[in-house]
């Protein structure tokens, strides 16, 4: 049975004219192969539907929810994995410090006296609770940043933030201080 072609007899002879030359191939040793698909992460899917699932759950917890700026602060050198370890609470605190009350003037000298008073005992990890400044007159945390300022100029200390919700939350940190 013939075809029916939409292509004129002069197109045909020229196109048997321009492949006149061509020389047809004794074997094609190409073997085509099959392009696997990617693999599809079953278990990332259904953790990424979890967390979603999780966060649209009108059932959480509003004492965890804070206002105010967290404090981080690591010096250069220092690994990345041990201000993780300090945000999530996993050293000890060996002393705390409670500067609620005090004044600028007074709180500095504590620190002070607080840090020398760590050295010379070894002590690694402290707490030191500032307060969120709700006390003051524009309701804005004072201390807060002052020790922020004065931690990050003490060649002592090698990271320090914001303690977690249990501990404080933004109205603490955690102070990591180098081994002497």
């Amino acid at each position: 049975m013939k075809k029916f072609s939409n292509i004129s007899d002069e197109d045909s002879a020229l196109f048997r004219q321009a492949i006149a030359d061509a020389k047809p191939l004794k074997q094609d040793n190409f073997i085509a192969e099959k392009v696997k698909p990617k693999p599809y992460p079953l278990k990332t899917e259904a953790d990424n539907l979890a967390v979603i699932e999780e966060m649209l759950d009108t059932d959480y917890d509003t004492s965890v929810l804070e206002t105010g700026d967290e404090l981080l602060y690591v010096r250069p050198g220092i690994q990345k994995s041990i201000l993780k370890k300090l945000r999530r609470g996993h050293y000890n605190i060996e002393m705390e410090l409670d500067l609620h009350g005090y004044t600028v003037d007074m709180a500095k000298i504590a620190l002070n006296d607080f840090l020398k008073q760590c050295a010379s005992r070894s002590i690694r990890c402290v707490r030191i609770i500032h307060g969120k400044g709700l006390g003051s007159i524009n309701k804005q945390p004072v201390l807060k940043n002052k020790l922020n300022q004065w931690l990050q100029k003490r060649d002592i200390v090698q990271a320090f933030c914001s303690a977690r919700p249990v501990d404080g939350g933004t109205g603490a940190i955690y102070l990591l201080l180098k081994r002497v």
